[in-house]
This record gives C-alpha cells, sequence and structure tokens, in this order.
C-alpha cells in the first residue's frame, strides 16, 4: 500500500514505549512481542489507509489502484505491506485520513457494544470516555443498534458527543456518574475512572460491565480472576478483551461509514515528520476523537474536508 493517512492508537504508543523494564527483561512474552531495550519493530503504526500499488498472486479481492484502509503494520511510512483479510475497499464519501481513523478504535467499540456487553435495542447504555478515539465511535455504534446513549465526557466535548446522537450527557468535572443513583443496562468503561464498587452500584441486576481499552492479555487473566468475583453479585457481568481485526467487521464498519450511520471525529492531524509530536499530545490524555497521520497526497484534499466538516 502506498499510506496517505494513519491513526494514532494507544497501541502504538505503548509499543514505542513497552512495559517496564523488568517485564521486557525477564518474562518471556513481553521479550518476544516487544523487544528488551528497543522496540521490536523499526517501524510502528497499526492502522492505515491508501492506495494498494502491487498485490501477491494469491490475492482475489483488490487490484492495484484500489483505495482501501483497514489494519496494517508500519503504517507509519509512505508505504507498507498489509494482509488481504485486514483490508476494505474506502467508501467514495470518506477521505483517507476518515478511513484511517477507523479500524482499531472502531472496531473496538463494535465488538465491545455488540460481542460482549450484548447490545440490545431500547437498553440504558451508558459511555465513559466518549470523548475520546474508541469513545466517539461507541456512543454512534451504541445508538445505531438502538440504545438510549448517556455519553460522560469532560466539558469541553459535551456538545460535541451531543451531535454523535447521545440522549443525554453528563460532566464528569461537575458529576459522579456512580452516585447520581442511575442505572444501566450496559457501561462501556473506556477512561477507567471509579472502583468496581461503584460500577457495580451503576449496574441493574444482570447488567454488563465492558472494560475497553487494556493491552496485555497477561493482565486481563489477571484482573479476571482478582476482581470478577466482586462484581458478579446480583447476576452482573464483567467483560473486557483486547479487540480482533478482522473484515466482517471492517465491512459493517464501512457500510456504516458509507450511509453516515458513523463519522470519524478527528481532533488534529500530524505530518509523518511529527510523529514525535503527535504521541506526546496523545499521551496527554486530552484527544478529542481521533489523532491522524497524513502522509501521502491526500493531505491537502482531506484538510480542506476536514475544515468544510
Amino acid at each position: 500500500m502506498k499510506i496517505f493517512a494513519a491513526a494514532v492508537n494507544p497501541a502504538d504508543r505503548y509499543d514505542m514505549k513497552g512495559p517496564p523494564l523488568l517485564l521486557r527483561m525477564f518474562l518471556p512474552l513481553f521479550k518476544l512481542n516487544m523487544g528488551v531495550f528497543r522496540p521490536k519493530d523499526p517501524v510502528i503504526g497499526s492502522d492505515g489507509s491508501g492506495r494498494v500499488e502491487a498485490v501477491t498472486g494469491s490475492v482475489t479481492q483488490f487490484k492495484p489502484g484500489d483505495e482501501v484502509f483497514g489494519s496494517c503494520k508500519g503504517s507509519y511510512a509512505e508505504y507498507a505491506v498489509a494482509r488481504e483479510d485486514r483490508l476494505v475497499l474506502k467508501p467514495v464519501n470518506c477521505s483517507f485520513d476518515e478511513a484511517a481513523a477507523v479500524p482499531i478504535a472502531a472496531v473496538t467499540a463494535l465488538q465491545a457494544l455488540r460481542d460482549h456487553g450484548h447490545i440490545q435495542s431500547g437498553q440504558k447504555v451508558l459511555v465513559n470516555g466518549a470523548g475520546g478515539g474508541v469513545g466517539t465511535y461507541a456512543v454512534q455504534i451504541a445508538k445505531y443498534f438502538g440504545g438510549e446513549v448517556t455519553a460522560v465526557t469532560n466539558t469541553e466535548d459535551l456538545e460535541m458527543v451531543r451531535s454523535l446522537g447521545a440522549d443525554h450527557v453528563i460532566d464528569y468535572t461537575k458529576e459522579d456518574y456512580t452516585k447520581n443513583g442511575e442505572r444501566y443496562d450496559l457501561i462501556c468503561e473506556i477512561a477507567a475512572s471509579h472502583g468496581f464498587s461503584a460500577y457495580k452500584r451503576s449496574l441493574i441486576p444482570g447488567g454488563t460491565f465492558v472494560l475497553v481499552g487494556m493491552r496485555d492479555k497477561i493482565i486481563l487473566r489477571l484482573l479476571y480472576f482478582t476482581l470478577l468475583r466482586r462484581l458478579l453479585s446480583g447476576g452482573r457481568k464483567f467483560r473486557f478483551f483486547i479487540a480482533k481485526i478482522n473484515q466482517k467487521d471492517l465491512i459493517i464498519l464501512r457500510d456504516m461509514l458509507e450511509t453516515r450511520k458513523v463519522r470519524s471525529v478527528i481532533d488534529r492531524r500530524y505530518r509523518l515528520d511529527e510523529v514525535g509530536e503527535a504521541m506526546q499530545y496523545l499521551g496527554e490524555g486530552h484527544a478529542r476523537g481521533k489523532i491522524v497521520i497524513t502522509v501521502g497526497s491526500d493531505m491537502k484534499d482531506s484538510l480542506v474536508r476536514g475544515r468544510l466538516q
């Protein structure tokens, strides 16, 4: 692929920084996947959009010239190699930077609500961290499935999440949603800002809590065994997961983009030589929607499109 745009994800920052040194040195899994003293992969980046430049003989779905988006390792570059089953055709009504923002963040939101939250139409759904990359998609996807959505975010992002379809908004700087007496069928927790007794208090009996954004499977399993019992009383369910990027879900999201059921919210765009600044901004934790690295010739068009929108 010739890369035109790539998204900035917490997973990319984690790949760059890695877990604590002691874990990298003494746990084989971390040594194998992350490297010890430097990142295992010299070029980071996980999401990208662009144009197919060449294909191997086994590829049947795409041909040179096709405009695509999806998951591809090393997308912070002018060219990257991608698997056929991790790409889909880009909608014509969607810019490259809008498409690049989708894969990890939107697939995570989709799988959190559909696969792990088992969302049903008419349910009361709360999204905590609604103003971020995953959260902006979660609000829209929850509405797509017919949920009554409460979005929790900061003061500056209240109107933005309303524009995405949230039925109710809570400013976490002024109100603690775990103490307002409301109870929800499903909580999609991205910010992880409360203790588990508070989450339990905010769920109806039989409700589901889905924790989004954890990275290491080992840490997830440890959390599962130590915390699950505390949340299960009253039939409440606790779920957490690592999203699995697949073509089927990318197709679903492409159709949502094409029909404008979902749109990408892009906070900032950086050039390829500004990746360090983009990572620093992501690390500050105040991104509003997604951060995008704009690489190729689509830069001018995407910036103009963003200003018009």
